[in-house]
């Protein structure tokens, strides 16, 4: 007997047809941010799915909120509760709530604490004694730890790959020695104005961590030639980012070390390091000739045209160069520019406060810089917007030129 049309025909919800695994499936395929949000305003199942599967989240919140918070997002392998440098909020992350996160964020990988002023070596020590598989983790301008905090997570998360400690005035040597006992795939430290680490302490950590590839010693200002030359030489294979900035004790055996080990360097900071001259930025150059993209070296009252005609003329995967305040710099250290054959692929140029340099060094930079983004030629009394019009000079359409200080610059080589 055939069926009547109009008999009801029994209608599904997807959530019948579709388990978790599937609709697991359907969430990790979504690229887009905003689409992974509304996908949990379904219903509470998708809520659920959605929470379970989330790696990332950014929160301010006290420890009972933490534990909540750790009880629907299971998986949870990042957790930034970072606070701005300039204000903050009250009370802030504290000492409990970092208990909190240590026994209820099991997956935890990636943890950042930037600027928790409030935070002391007793809840870095909960964090050590549970958070064993923690791969990074952020304490910069934490002003309150010491080293009897940061050796606890030293000691207890072995798997540690990033580190950065920038304005933790009480880290010392000890944290080396531990972090090469402990942490032999660290890869990136960062100890900007870390004053209490020496050479002794450099040397006794690429004894064991010899995987750095990014090494941020900015204003260590008890680091000289001998320390640099030990992290040089320790990790010749993988070092790919050093900033020395105002380490005003390191010298040309540093960069000499580094011409002779790290020919894979990419990014290297010597702004105020004064002592360095053209001789060994010469050696650094052709060393490094096919990998260094980043170089900011203002203040290096040494260096002249003879070293940067050498470094143009070799590093053409040059993107970032800083040359602000070297006084010595004039117009012939462009003089190989210029040609159809020569072209670089700098994108950011500062030249301010280089009284030598004039409109026509800049007329022969630009032929062979079609790519420039950023240049910075303020307090170059030479070089003026008039002048610049007056000879007719074509700046890249995408370029901005930083005449007067009016422009942001780029944050690139802090």
């Amino acid at each position: 007997m055939a069926s009547n049309q109009n008999d009801a025909v029994p209608l599904h919800s997807i959530n019948d047809n579709l388990g978790d695994d599937e609709l697991r499936a359907v969430l990790t395929r979504l690229e887009n941010q905003k689409d992974k949000e509304v996908f949990g305003l379904v219903c509470k199942r998708w809520l659920y799915i959605q929470s379970t599967e989330r790696k990332k989240l950014c929160v301010r919140a006290g420890p009972h909120m933490l534990g909540r918070i750790a009880a629907r997002f299971i998986r949870l392998r990042e957790l930034d509760l970072s606070q701005s440098v300039s204000r903050s909020f009250y009370p802030g992350v504290t000492d409990s709530d970092l208990e909190v996160i240590a026994t209820s964020f099991s997956c935890l990988r990636i943890l950042n604490l930037h600027s928790c002023k409030g935070i002391t070596d007793k809840g870095l020590a909960a964090i050590g004694s549970n958070l064993s598989s923690l791969q990074s983790l952020d304490v910069s301008y934490c002003r309150k730890i010491t080293d009897k905090g940061l050796l606890a997570v030293a000691e207890g998360c072995r798997d540690l790959r990033t580190l950065h400690l920038a304005g933790c005035r009480f880290a010392s040597d000890s944290l080396m020695k531990a972090l090469s006992n402990n942490c032999r795939n660290v890869e990136e430290l960062g100890l900007q104005g870390c004053t209490n680490i020496t050479n002794a302490g450099l040397s006794v950590l690429v004894k064991g961590c010899r995987k750095i590839k990014h090494l941020d010693v900015n204003k260590c200002i008890s680091i000289d030639d001998i320390g640099i030359s030990s992290v040089s030489e320790a990790c010749s294979l993988t070092l790919k980012t050093l900033k020395l900035l105002d380490c005003y004790k390191v010298g040309d055996d540093s960069i000499l070390s580094l011409a002779n080990y790290c020919k894979g360097l990419e990014t290297l900071v010597i702004g105020g390091c004064r002592n360095i001259s053209d001789e060994s930025m010469k050696s650094l150059a052709a060393a490094c000739s096919g990998s260094l993209k980043k170089l900011r070296m203002d203040w290096c009252l040494n260096i002249t045209d003879s070293s940067l005609d050498c470094i143009l003329s070799k590093c053409r995967k040059l993107e970032v160069l800083d040359i602000g305040c070297c006084e010595e710099v004039t117009d012939a250290a462009f003089q190989q520019l210029g040609s159809e054959n020569f072209m670089l692929g700098l994108k950011i140029l500062k030249v301010s406060n280089c009284p030598k340099i004039t409109i026509e060094g800049i007329k022969k930079l630009l032929k062979s810089c079609e790519y420039l983004e950023y240049l910075d030629v303020r307090s170059c009394p030479l070089i003026t917007k008039a002048g610049c019009e007056e000879a007719g000079i074509q700046f890249p359409e995408s370029c901005k030129i930083n005449f007067t200080g009016n422009l942001a610059e780029p944050d690139v080589l802090h």
